[in-house]
């Protein structure tokens, strides 16, 4: 696979500009620790070679390709985000199967129709050698409790509770999302293993508690 030719993309001053004018609004502490999740989750499964699909704005990329050895690449459908790859989670045409060890994609498939779900977990599959890492917004209500004190182990507890669901109704950005009505944890668990991955382990982050994460293997 080689990466399409970006040398001329520069991304935008302007929009460069806006992030740093809306950094508190954008980046609060919560989005923070679901980039500590998101980075913590890809070094785990030990990868050479990594796809993020989806580049936000680029905490992952920055992190594994300033402080690790790993071959980072990225694809997003907009190619004024200069990614490497423009592409579709759901049509990755420009990628050879099995080409990556682990790929990414963090707060992504809600913001295609959900009947494109299955189509986008197929391309992922595909492409990977190992593992698929995923996010997806978690909607509910959220009951936390975090205990210490000196010389005791220290106590965390949460629960998120979809009492009365919710319907989900477009807003511009997410089609669906997780525990809102039709779109159940059970309903997406098994379509992840329809599609033939085993889950390694799914969790809801306990300081960004609104994402819950997936750590897939083929």
């Amino acid at each position: 696979m080689e990466s399409q030719n970006n040398d001329h993309c520069v991304r935008d001053a302007g929009k460069k500009t806006s992030y740093a004018n809306n950094f508190n609004k954008y980046c609060d502490p919560n989005r923070w620790a679901s980039y500590w999740h998101q980075i913590n989750s890809v070094l785990g499964c030990r990868a050479e070679k990594v796809l993020e699909i989806g580049i936000g704005d680029r905490v992952l990329a920055n992190y594994l390709k300033s402080n690790t050895s790993i071959d980072y690449h990225s694809v997003d459908v907009s190619p004024d985000l200069c990614p490497d790859i423009v592409n579709s989670i759901d049509d990755l045409k420009d990628i050879e199967d099995n080409f990556f060890d682990v790929v990414c994609a963090f707060e992504v498939l809600e913001h295609l129709p959900y009947e494109k779900f299955n189509k986008a977990l197929g391309e992922l599959y595909r492409v990977s050698s190992r593992h698929v890492i995923l996010s997806l917004p978690h909607w509910g209500r959220h009951f936390s409790f975090d205990f210490r004190l000196p010389f005791i182990k220290r106590i965390r507890w949460q629960i998120k509770l979809q009492i009365f669901g919710k319907k989900h109704k477009f807003d511009g950005h997410h089609f669906w999302e997780l525990g809102k009505r039709g779109y159940s944890l059970k309903r997406v668990k098994s379509e992840l293993v329809k599609a033939g991955f085993k889950i390694e382990k799914d969790y809801i982050a306990f300081e960004s508690p609104y994402h819950h994460f997936f750590i897939l293997k083929k």
